[in-house]
């Protein structure tokens, strides 16, 4: 021990020699123990530390007339230590106030100790010296205070918890009896018991393991008519549900039905405890879904979207989602109790940020059923949903786009739309992938076949929006897809549509543009991509941009890569019947697409020339066998801006062409007959006056059928915005397998549009997802938390917390590899 001390003697008189603590001690002996009591004085302590008095027997440690000399003893007295004492410390201490102190200590250690870990055990107003001299540096005593009350409740809590159960356990057959008595006072009573034991753990756990009396419980609650009975009734369930032994117990006694029965009541709390009750048996019972439907839950909790407390209608509508996820049945009851317009009502009027959230995910679920999407459009779903579009919270907005996404194909005839279509084009800059994912397909649905629509998005500023996230998007399909079809949809068909051609050359969107017809590109993109650039086509002043960038000889190639294979296919023993399919894209939509780019590229002398040079002539010729009118029409087409040339009317007449084109003078489509009359009388302008007398001839009698207008060079122009079919759905698959979400439509030319289904969502982990199955799940999904480069995303996936905590609940959509129509196309 004195070789310790001696140690931490030596360092402080050094440091008090230069300056560190005050004027040097007096000499005495290096290894003198007063000397080390001295050094440690003068450190600042003080007082004793407990250590050497423990040593010895005595209390005074400070000095010890037994253990040193007589020299000592001047030392310890001599003024030229107490000097040194007063400089360091502005006060001086007696031998006499020393000893005190020490005692003082010493006599008050246990009350320390006690003072630390029993406090409730001290008299009030007791003073207790303390032996802290840094506030930072707690004592020993003092470091132990806190694991020593926590040792202390936790023996407390173990002793009442046993209590707590033992009185449950010797209670409950006696509260059982009483809850079954014909008394309704005495049922009261009990049940007013049986609430206050289900407040604590241990008596809570005895109920739960007792059926019997979680039965009574439920019958004394469905059988009285006294609001007491009924709220301490479901109080006790209530408490009975934070445990998945409750649950099942409640579920077994039967307790579903007298629960939605309570939905009835006027009372609050009743109110509450029935709602939360359920919504913790939706969440974690097995089998209390069909129960609560069985039951007339679904109506009830309409009927109680009337209510105006936020947090009661955040569960309530949480609970109608998790019962209409995956079940039409449930959407439809929820239509026919008018919940849509509810629903939409609580979007528009509340600003509750959670209760926002839980109704967007039940209108999401709803948005998906066909005959709910009408009701919720004419309520101002699509109004309401945009409102939110700007909301803080990513969740919220997440679900708002989902739900726009999915009723933005029934949608397309709603007014009202500028600030929607605005704060669309804005996300388009966002840096969360889902984000501009789901504004793209919104965009491309909302201008189908909508001019006022398209005019809107052109003049926000849509096209440079488009083009920059095509350019931003590189491969990813999902993006892309969208996009290209809204960029389609925007350069036809609406008085501005020649501005909106410009402005995808003036923003540099032709170079990508053609890019997306070469691989990895598959053929739902390709197919949007030609449809795109035969619009892009009807600008003059885009022909020689496309032709620059290979549109042409691409264009050309999928054309014959597309005929063989439905050639190919022919020829195994499909016959043409239905068409052939290759990721849910009909090779003849292909084909009919490319011709008919190439169609209005063939306006251009240039791009005449260098069709010519590619050697499809033939193929067009061919094209002119077909028995689909609309690849017919589009093929005369080309062959009749080719013939404009007289070096490719002699090349279209070499390859045999004469004998289709006469036939098809009497086909039924006017296009078809007119562009082969064209064909004809160009092919006839260098042959003798008798050959070109007798095709006048045979074209009037074909064409006009009695009209006495003479003949003449057709100044005809079949392709232009007249010619075209109206804006149809286009049809989006899984990149894993080939897949139509409905029946096989005729070419875009061919009729009217089919149904609108909704766009895809792409999940995080690359798979696509079914629109019609967009319902959330019960995990939570932020989205868009990444780093803003590339639509980079972090997700993160909340765990489920307890029944009672703070609802979080959302989730990501559940993975589906099967078709959905989306769009449209202007083909």
């Amino acid at each position: 021990m004195e070789a310790r001390y001696n140690m931490q003697a030596q360092q402080p008189h050094q440091k008090g020699a230069q300056g560190g603590y005050g004027s040097p001690l007096p000499d005495l002996p290096k290894q003198d123990p007063m000397q080390n009591t001295m050094e440690w004085q003068n450190h600042g302590y003080g007082m004793d530390s407990g250590i050497q008095s423990g040593a010895t027997t005595q209390a005074p440690s400070v000095s010890s007339k037994s253990h040193h000399s007589h020299h000592e003893d001047d030392a310890l007295s001599g003024s030229g230590m107490f000097q040194d004492w007063d400089q360091g410390y502005g006060q001086a201490y007696t031998q006499e106030q020393v000893d005190e102190m020490n005692q003082q200590l010493n006599q008050t250690r246990s009350q320390r100790v006690r003072a630390a870990m029993f406090p409730e055990t001290l008299e009030e107003g007791s003073q207790i010296p303390s032996t802290q001299f840094d506030p930072s540096h707690p004592t020993a005593v003092q470091r132990l205070a806190e694991p020593s009350q926590m040792l202390k409740h936790a023996v407390v809590n173990l002793i009442n918890y046993q209590d707590d159960a033992d009185l449950a356990t010797r209670a409950i057959p006696e509260l059982t009896k009483l809850l079954n008595d014909e008394d309704q006072v005495i049922v009261s009573q009990a049940a007013m018991m049986v609430h206050q034991l289900s407040k604590k753990e241990a008596s809570r756990h005895a109920i739960m393991n007792a059926p019997q009396m979680v039965a009574a419980l439920v019958r004394a609650m469905s059988n009285t008519n006294d609001v007491e009975t009924t709220r301490c009734a479901a109080g006790a369930l209530h408490n009975l549900s934070h445990h998945r032994a409750g649950l099942l117990s409640i579920f077994k006694s039967g307790g579903i039905p007298a629960l939605v029965k309570l939905l009835s009541s006027p009372v609050e709390s009743v109110l509450f405890y029935a709602i939360t009750t359920l919504h913790n048996l939706l969440l974690h019972q097995e089998g209390s879904k069909m129960a609560v439907r069985l039951a007339g839950g679904l109506q009830k909790m309409v009927a109680l979207l009337a209510r105006n407390n936020v947090k009661f209608l955040a569960i309530c509508t949480d609970c109608l989602q998790i019962l209409a996820y995956g079940n039409q049945e449930s959407k439809l009851i929820i239509l026919a109790s008018g919940g849509p317009a509810e629903l939409v009502r609580i979007m528009r009027t509340y600003t509750y940020e959670k209760l926002l959230w839980t109704t967007s995910r039940v209108l999401k679920v709803l948005s998906v059923c066909p005959s709910s999407k009408p009701a919720i459009v004419e309520a101002g779903g699509m109004q309401a949903m945009g409102m939110n579009l700007g909301h803080q919270s990513n969740r919220l907005v997440q679900n708002c786009l989902w739900t726009l996404r999915n009723l933005s194909d029934a949608a397309t005839k709603v007014d009202d739309t500028e600030g929607l279509l605005q704060m669309l084009v804005q996300l388009l800059s966002s840096n969360d992938i889902n984000v501009v994912t789901c504004a793209c397909g919104i965009l491309s649905n909302l201008t189908c076949n909508n001019a006022r629509n398209k005019i809107l998005v052109c003049q926000v500023g849509g096209i440079e929006g488009l083009v920059r996230t095509i350019m931003q998007a590189g491969d990813r399909e999902d993006i892309t897809e969208p996009a290209v079809c809204a960029l389609r949809h925007l350069t036809s068909r609406h008085p501005e549509s020649e501005m909106a051609q410009n402005s995808v050359r003036l923003h540099y969107g032709i170079p990508i543009t053609v890019k997306l017809l070469h691989p990895p590109s598959r053929w739902p993109l390709i197919k949007a991509t030609v449809g795109l650039i035969r619009n892009l086509a009807l600008c003059p002043a885009n022909h020689a941009p496309l032709r620059e960038h290979g549109a042409l000889q691409r264009l050309v190639q999928l054309l014959m890569r597309a005929h063989q294979d439905t050639q190919r296919r022919a020829t195994m023993g499909s016959n043409g019947q239905g068409g052939s399919f290759v990721d849910g894209v009909r090779m003849e939509e292909i084909v009919e697409g490319t011709t008919g780019a190439l169609h209005i590229l063939a306006r251009e002398a240039h791009n005449r020339a260098l069709i010519r040079g590619l050697n499809c002539i033939p193929l067009f010729i061919q094209l002119l066998y077909s028995n689909v009118d609309n690849i017919q029409r589009v093929a005369a087409g080309v062959l009749c801006e080719l013939a404009h040339d007289k070096e490719g009317a002699e090349v279209i007449e070499q390859e045999g062409a004469t004998a289709p084109l006469t036939e098809l003078l009497h086909s039924r489509n006017e296009a078809v007959a007119t562009y082969a009359a064209a064909v004809l009388f160009r092919m006839s302008e260098d042959k003798p006056q008798d050959y070109k007398k007798r095709i006048s001839v045979e074209l009037s009698n074909s064409l006009f059928r009695g009209d006495t207008m003479p003949w003449g060079d057709p100044h005809i122009d079949m392709t232009q915005d007249s010619m075209m079919a109206p804006d149809q759905p286009y049809h989006h698959h899984s990149s894993s397998s080939s897949l139509h979400s409905g029946p096989p439509h005729g070419g875009p030319g061919a009729g009217g549009p089919s149904p609108h289904g909704d766009y895809r969502q792409h999940s995080m982990h690359g798979s696509y997802q079914d629109p019609t199955n967009i319902e959330p799940m019960m995990q939570d999904l932020d989205l868009g938390s990444g780093p803003p480069s590339n639509y980079s995303m972090d997700p993160n996936l909340a765990d489920l917390g307890p029944p009672t905590a703070d609802l979080n609940l959302d989730g990501l959509p559940p993975a589906d590899n099967s078709g959905l129509a989306f769009f449209d196309t202007d083909l």
